[in-house]
């Protein structure tokens, strides 16, 4: 009561709003000369002890993010204990600003964001189509691999549907509004596991079966605040890299340590090699016996101490209602963590959906249900990969491995015969036909992060051979044309996804 009154006095609704919702008694207000402030706190005494400090930009945000509020400013700042620390973060913040996947994106044309379709909805052009390709055909080659079944599931679903699975009690807020079809209500679906489930259920099961493990890169939609709303990394509509395991409580170790072998082994294709990563333990409010949480977690743990020892770190408290659950951040380039798999066992789902196998005394038994995402979303994955690789992309996932820039017009003939044999490879290539200077051709390569640039002129068309330009070790000199495609051959031979298995 004497906050809020001291609040009005000093026409701070804002606060005032924030203090009304606070269900402690008490609160805590810091003063700095004439400004009060309400503030969880501590602070510092004084200014000056702050040793380095940098005032950062000032932008408009919606109270509470909300487009229907009022717009306030907001002022963003940071502080360090030492110049050093300042100078760093401030040495990655404008490479971040570089990095920024939104302006590579639009750059190299990878995607787009159109106001006609809407906030938050993706659209990849064909170059970004083309590397979302291939790291959609490696996803499915590891998984058919490791025994997953591939399967896909309708976009939308009966409500009933989702009043099984709780979502329209516990995740409605991110759900879009029913559609009325022959008048039966369906939503548009916001995960993949209660479709998973029902294809499980399709069958009778015997213990004998499982694990079973279906897999899917399922799209699903979420309502995101348009406040919240960031180029591929916070999207409406995005695609997931589902699976779902149904297994036996005895299998959950071994199948966690098979997903981690999975997720470490897919991560470092990619060039993620760093990880933070955190397990997740029962909260106060939770659904299933303490007895089988407890099992969950000692098997997560025990799969993690396997795999990377004692490199990881524990959150109490922290799981999800239905489950335990192992989150793993990948590190960028600049050292920024990014959230990416996630592996969550789950008691509550198989219960509600009564999912059962039979166990080898003939009884229904109810299996043990792991969900599991390693990429995450591809969106927001993809987007990660941009920044990481500031639009550099490995030679495997280049959309354009090389190309090949012909001196002059008379050379063109040569130049389109070097491509053809290049093609024929299976390396990706194109020709730049246009009538520009060399440098011109070749700047204009570098900032489309071509990987090679081969060079002919009346020399290599005399002698047989081209010159070659590397994208990240300059020139390279003339070479046979055979030893360049054995170059490319031999990097490309370590991950190969370009076709589907």
């Amino acid at each position: 009561k004497e906050a809020i009154k001291l609040f009005k006095g000093l026409k701070e609704t804002y606060k005032v709003e924030l203090i009304e919702e606070i269900a402690d008694e008490k609160v805590s207000v810091y003063k700095h000369g004439d400004f009060v402030d309400l503030c969880r706190g501590p602070h510092v005494e004084s200014t000056g002890k702050v040793k380095a400090f940098k005032l950062l930009s000032i932008a408009g945000a919606y109270w509470r993010g909300s487009e229907k509020n009022a717009m306030l400013q907001r002022i963003y700042g940071t502080a360090f204990l030492t110049k050093e620390e300042l100078d760093k973060f401030l040495f990655v913040q404008e490479e971040a600003k570089k990095r920024d996947h939104r302006k590579i994106g639009k750059d190299l044309d990878l995607f787009s964001i159109q106001d006609e379709m809407g906030a938050g909805l993706v659209f990849w052009h064909p170059k970004g189509a083309f590397i979302r390709n291939l790291i959609e055909n490696y996803w499915k080659a590891e998984h058919i691999k490791r025994g997953y079944e591939l399967v896909n599931i309708p976009h939308i679903g009966k409500i009933d549907l989702w009043k099984t699975s709780g979502h329209v009690d516990f995740y409605k807020d991110y759900m879009y509004s029913p559609m009325s079809v022959d008048e039966q209500k369906y939503i548009i679906k916001p995960m993949n596991c209660p479709g998973h489930i029902l294809i499980y259920k399709s069958q009778l099961h015997s213990y004998r079966d499982l694990p079973v493990k279906f897999a899917e890169l399922g799209t699903v939609y979420r309502y995101e605040r348009s406040g919240v709303l960031h180029g591929l990394m916070r999207v409406r509509g995005f695609t997931q890299d589902d699976a779902h395991i149904f297994c036996t409580q005895d299998q959950v170790k071994i199948e966690i340590e098979k997903v981690l072998d999975l997720t470490f082994e897919m991560l470092g294709k990619f060039g993620f090699k760093e990880y933070d990563i955190y397990i997740s333990t029962m909260p106060e409010k939770h659904v299933g016996a303490d007895a089988a949480w407890k099992l969950a977690t000692n098997a997560l743990t025990d799969a993690l101490k396997d795999k990377v020892g004692d490199k990881y770190c524990v959150d109490p408290g922290e799981g999800v209602f239905y489950g335990p659950k192992i989150d793993i951040k990948i590190k960028d380039a600049l050292g920024r963590s990014w959230q990416c798999t996630t592996i969550q066992v789950d008691f509550n789902l198989p219960e509600r959906f009564d999912v059962t196998y039979i166990d080898d005394s003939g009884q229904k038994k109810q299996p043990i249900m792991i969900h599991r995402a390693i990429l995450g979303s591809l969106e927001r994955f993809f987007g990660v990969l941009v920044e990481h690789y500031a639009g550099a992309f490995p030679l495997w996932l280049s959309p354009v491995q090389a190309v090949v820039i012909p001196i002059k017009d008379t050379i063109k003939d040569y130049a389109a015969g070097v491509k053809e044999a290049v093609q024929e490879k299976g390396i990706r290539v194109e020709i730049d036909p246009r009538s520009e200077t060399l440098n011109y051709k070749i700047r204009d390569a570098q900032t489309n992060k071509i990987p090679y640039m081969v060079i002919v002129g009346e020399k290599e068309k005399e002698k047989g051979l081209i010159s070659v330009r590397s994208r990240s070790e300059g020139d390279l000199g003339q070479m046979e044309l055979g030893k360049f495609i054995e170059q490319i051959n031999k990097q490309m031979q370590e991950v190969d996804y370009s076709k589907e298995d």
